[in-house]
């Protein structure tokens, strides 16, 4: 493990809910490390838990290591399993907001303690893009659980007969292939904000949300 001087964290927290922002600066100095090893944040609460951000510059794993940026949370509370909805995004630092964002639900027990992603990014590809800015790069890690019972967010409606329902396409993402396709994707229309469905489909979607 390594963890740089020039490192920011800070958090926004609520008693279940929370955003924490963790920024590397002096990329080149962590690229090259090797394979497994990690910069990470500080620790930081959501919902309870203490959690850390890994970010593996050369890939968690040496199958990854000449292609891909890793990024994990890890659960550092110890004796414990949590499940968990949330959202790992890389900022966009040109100040346009088209963020790199992944979202997921998990369970720390099937994933041995760590939710995240080895193929986060292309490596080539973060290092010509407005992610990285001044041999800096900004992550923040989202958890997403309270948006299941709050409109707080909510960035689509379902049209369904005569009722409306609003709903968030990142939960929505995090749990259907097809929705993430829709909403993220090359397919259907990533910028709409409602959608039809029939009653029958609908009843579908709810044990989703």
């Amino acid at each position: 493990m390594i963890v740089l001087d020039s490192t920011d964290s800070s958090s926004i927290n609520d008693t279940v809910n929370g955003t924490h922002h963790f920024t590397i600066r002096g990329y080149s100095l962590a690229k090259g490390m090797g394979p497994g090893k990690y910069v990470s944040s500080h620790t930081f609460t959501i919902g309870g838990y203490d959690w850390a951000i890994y970010f593996y510059p050369d890939g968690k794993n040496p199958e990854d290591s000449s292609a891909y940026v890793s990024v994990f949370i890890a659960l550092a509370s110890e004796g414990t399993d949590v499940s968990a909805l949330f959202e790992l995004a890389l900022l966009d630092l040109s100040g346009k907001a088209k963020h790199k964002v992944h979202s997921s639900s998990s369970s720390t027990e099937e994933a041995c303690g760590k939710l995240g992603y080895k193929r986060f990014f292309r490596r080539s590809a973060l290092e010509t893009s407005d992610f990285l800015k001044g041999d800096c790069l900004s992550m923040q890690c989202t958890s997403l659980k309270h948006l299941l019972d709050t409109e707080l967010g909510c960035d689509v409606v379902f049209l369904v007969g005569n009722e409306s329902f609003k709903a968030h396409k990142l939960v929505l993402a995090a749990r259907s292939p097809v929705f993430r396709a829709q909403f993220f994707g090359l397919v259907g229309n990533p910028n709409s904000d409602t959608v039809e469905l029939q009653p029958s489909i609908f009843k579908v979607v709810v044990t989703l949300v």
